[in-house]
């Protein structure tokens, strides 16, 4: 069974695009596979009043497969907060035994299973442990999306770097180009090939759609295994 972890170099870096794209991409090859968003904050309630997160309704669509909301986000809160700060908001507590348990049900039903954080790679869980600790506990390959704005150089070596820290291997990194375009884009995706020992997957340009995209990114990824 492999299970990839996906994280980025903050929020809103496009996590959620690239681990769909991935899961429908292995949908079109006839991989059994799942996305699992253990904890999503910035939820919306639906017409029956449930919390529901548009990142994890974006990888259960991707997936097409039929597990139900609570199986893909088994922790979902309203606030767009830090997912401790929003579980504590909520009176709750973010317990990896529940986490554990809900991906082990997955990873019994499926033959690949993609795994997004919430935030970055250091975010807190609650008051022990971090998205760090429980993915290092786990020993997944780590694949690594890059927000190509300014900062993005220091943002991605210092994840880089935390991520090798954990004894983790990072499989690989995707360059999301953000709008607007990003001065000397060609010389920073330059610096960060050069600096970054991990391959450089993909380049996603704003609002691209194309499924090839997809599919050659997946077949990159399985070479990195």
């Amino acid at each position: 069974m492999k299970t990839l972890f996906v994280t980025g170099t903050d929020t809103g870096v496009g996590k959620t695009h690239v681990g769909a794209m991935l899961l429908a991409a292995a949908r079109r090859r006839g991989i059994r596979a799942c996305g699992f968003k253990p904890v999503a904050s910035g939820c919306e309630r639906d017409a029956c009043g449930e919390l529901r997160n548009e990142d994890a309704l974006a990888l259960q669509a991707a997936a097409g497969t039929a597990e139900p909301y609570d199986a893909i986000n088994p922790y979902a809160f309203e606030p767009p907060l830090a997912p401790h700060i929003a579980a504590r908001q909520a009176g709750r507590i973010i317990e990896l035994g529940r986490l554990d348990q809900a991906l082990d049900a997955l990873q019994s039903r499926y033959d690949w299973l993609l795994v997004e954080g919430a935030g970055g790679w250091q975010v807190p869980l609650n008051d022990e442990a971090s998205f760090a600790d429980w993915v290092a506990a786990r020993g997944w390959p780590v694949l690594m999306v890059v927000a190509m704005r300014l900062g993005c150089i220091n943002h991605a070596l210092l994840t880089a770097d935390a991520i090798r820290h954990r004894g983790l291997h990072l499989a690989g990194w995707v360059a999301n180009e953000l709008p607007p375009s990003q001065p000397a884009l060609d010389d920073n995706i330059h610096t960060l090939e050069q600096r970054l020992d991990a391959p450089l997957l993909g380049h996603l340009l704003p609002s691209h759609a194309d499924s090839g995209q997809g599919d050659r990114l997946l077949r990159r990824l399985e070479t990195c295994f």
